[in-house]
């Protein structure tokens, strides 16, 4: 089956919205599957794992393939959580086509814009399908009024709906003027065109045709004449124009009653870019060794990694290699189903066995050298929540160190960060939900049990005044002892200077060879200071000291400063200092206001707010946060915003703890050491 016969779509779009039903029916009406399961019941093709089926939603990509009238079709049915967004960005960028499944709800549309622009960005081919239209009582022009808020590409109705709610009855085509009534369980029928209809219809294609003369010259002349264009000429439009990310069709229809996916998949077949046209638009020479797209990474039980693979040139064979790995199978994916299959060619996508260096993302190749090609690439999303992860059981460390890793390469929307200093392992992720999902895998399918609490906060302290500190470390044990002798001065220095240390010392009193232990024994004490946290931001001075010729050496000293330091840091004002980080957060702009409330419960500082280039409806709000404030802002943000709102954050600077609060960390600081 050649490229030109095979159609690699994406189903995306807000959780809740229809796409693993959608799938669902798309599977039953080709015939790959003789009876329609449900999502509400466990049944599907989809949604497959106990994670999904738990919760009655999608939480990794889903993956199957049917063929229909002559065309394979390869669909990929992205996750809609906004917390599983990267897992939809790595995949789709192996698609050719995103098909948007939104609800015919006007307050949760807004959920959809991040989707829509990452498209857009990416300049991904893409069209929209209102689902659910049987549930909802919203006018058809003011739902794609409301879609054209969200985009930056114009969008257009390919399809107008006929009825809303209880009283739905099908659609016209806008190509062709003809008006189509849904049959339950059987294609539709035409029927004549409701009069009442009319007018919107016209009013519905002039604008369409409008949308699509401004990127042909033809077509507008014709309008300007007052020609009327073919449907053929419309279609190729439609395709060009869909095919360069121009244009969004929006189509309609009821995914659960296989209302509308008859038709979807007639356009899907006749106005979708194929492979090679969309391989051409990225340049990519189809003469050529192989090179394939890591798109996704499964661990399978019984068979091992699995990586899902858009072919961009050249074949997959079984037993060939790919960027020095032997391919140990390739496969087809009907859900948790794996259909062998020996080769498959450029344009298809399909998943090869025990690739066990293969990165989602990136590039294997046939040859020792990589591909001169530059092809759409997604950066790991940074993230937003964490949590301390340990084995339950001690035994299981090494295991759940192995299990992190198969974690991460699943799903790069997680990370995982080794914390020396809190001596905590960080799991990573895009919010709760994310990281519920990742605990559940790591019981269930890697077999390791975890527990959990909130990270640490990195505080440091510092002081406030100075003072001279004397240390004499003496100890005679018989034969050679052990003597050193400091006179130093402690004094503060500027936010962020960190460490210093100055040698003032005349005549001899601290020979030169000790210098150095006495530096080295400040900052060895300086790890743990009075409140038992790093110090910082402190300058240390040698001014006088005493030594024995036999009994000092490096010890003696570095211990001598450790006492003068215990000493003298106590009576130098010490007070907690606390990570300040730089976060900027990105929400539709009718929840800026709450933000910025949000904002100030967090002990942030607002510094502006403005609208987010290129986000239609959104605002961006800088602010400067505590670090210790941050563990659930991504749970209040989403909470307060529909689920859109998320931020970047990077380090600032540190600053002092205010003294309520400063109190309470020590003691419980104290009291963690002490158990």
């Amino acid at each position: 089956m050649g490229a030109e016969s095979v159609r690699n779509v994406a189903l995306v779009g807000p959780s809740g919205s229809g796409k693993t039903t959608l799938l669902e029916g798309m599977l039953f009406v080709s015939g790959a599957i003789s009876r329609k399961g449900r999502v509400g019941d466990g049944t599907s093709v989809g949604d497959a794992s106990p994670e999904a089926r738990a919760r009655q939603m999608s939480t990794e990509l889903n993956v199957a393939h049917f063929v229909r009238d002559g065309i394979r079709y390869n669909v990929l049915d992205c996750p809609g959580s906004v917390e599983f967004l990267q897992e939809m960005r790595h995949a789709v960028i192996g698609t050719d086509l995103a098909v948007v499944v939104v609800e015919p709800v006007l307050e949760r549309m807004i959920t959809v814009a991040p989707i829509l622009q990452f498209l857009d960005e990416h300049e991904i081919p893409h069209l929209i399908f209102i689902n659910k239209l049987d549930r909802s009582e919203v006018r058809f022009r003011d739902l794609v009024a409301k879609l054209r808020e969200l985009s930056t590409k114009p969008v257009i109705p390919h399809q107008y709906a006929i009825g809303r709610g209880a009283e739905l009855v099908g659609f016209i085509d806008l190509v062709s003027e003809k008006a189509y009534a849904y049959r339950e369980g059987a294609p539709s029928e035409e029927i004549p065109l409701p009069e009442e209809y009319r007018e919107r219809e016209e009013q519905a294609r002039n604008d369409m045709l409008e949308t699509l003369a401004d990127f042909d010259d033809d077509l507008m002349e014709k309008l300007l004449e007052d020609e009327r264009p073919t449907a053929e000429e419309i279609l190729a439009d439609l395709r060009k124009t869909l095919g360069a990310d121009l244009v969004v069709p929006v189509f309609v229809g009821v995914a659960e009653q296989d209302k509308g996916i008859r038709r979807l998949l007639e356009a899907i077949a006749r106005e979708a870019p194929t492979p090679d046209e969309h391989a051409a638009a990225l340049k990519i020479d189809p003469e050529g060794p192989t090179v394939a797209q890591v798109l996704k990474n499964f661990y399978h039980p019984q068979s091992g990694k699995l990586s899902l693979v858009r072919i961009w040139r050249g074949e997959v064979r079984d037993g060939m290699q790919l960027s020095d790995m032997r391919v140990g199978g390739v496969y087809r994916l009907l859900g948790h189903q794996m259909q062998p299959a020996e080769r498959a060619a450029a344009g298809d996508i399909v998943a090869l066995a025990r690739m066990e260096g293969a990165r989602t993302g990136a590039l294997l190749h046939e040859g020792s050298a990589p591909p001169q090609l530059r092809l759409p690439r997604v950066e790991p999303a940074q993230p937003m929540y964490a949590f301390a992860v340990r084995a339950k059981n001690r035994s299981d460390e090494v295991k759940l160190s192995a299990a992190l890793q198969k974690l991460v390469d699943e799903d790069p929307g997680l990370r995982v960060e080794h914390d020396a200093e809190l001596q905590q392992t960080l799991l990573w992720g895009q919010g709760e939900l994310h990281l519920r999902v990742a605990l559940e895998r790591l019981e269930h399918k890697f077999r390791v049990p975890v527990e959990v609490s909130s990270p640490k906060t990195p505080y440091r302290e510092t002081i406030r005044k100075g003072t001279q500190a004397h240390g004499r470390h003496k100890k005679q044990t018989g034969g050679h002892g052990q003597f050193g002798d400091v006179k130093i001065e402690i004094r503060p220095l500027e936010r962020g200077a960190g460490f210093a240390f100055e040698n003032r010392v005349v005549g001899g009193a601290v020979p030169k060879q000790f210098i150095p232990a006495v530096e080295a024994g400040a900052k060895e004490y300086l790890q743990k200071g009075p409140l038992g946290f790093p110090v910082v931001d402190v300058g240390i001075t040698l001014f006088d000291g005493q030594h024995h010729p036999v009994d000092s050496n490096e010890l003696s000293f570095k211990l001598a400063v450790g006492l003068a330091l215990k000493d003298g840091l106590p009576r130098c004002s010490p007070v907690l200092l606390e990570p300040i980080l730089d976060v900027t957060i990105s929400v539709p702009s009718d929840y800026t206001s709450r933000t910025l409330q949000l904002v100030t419960q967090k002990r942030g500082q607002i510094l502006g707010y403005d609208a987010k280039p290129g986000w239609p409806g959104w605002d961006e709000v800088k602010a400067q946060i505590p670090q210790a404030e941050m563990q659930d802002l991504i749970v209040s943000l989403r909470s307060l915003s529909q689920g859109t709102g998320f931020f970047e954050w990077g380090f600032s600077h540190y600053q002092e703890v205010p003294e309520r609060l400063q109190k309470e960390i020590v003691e419980r600081a104290r009291a963690e050491a002490a158990g």
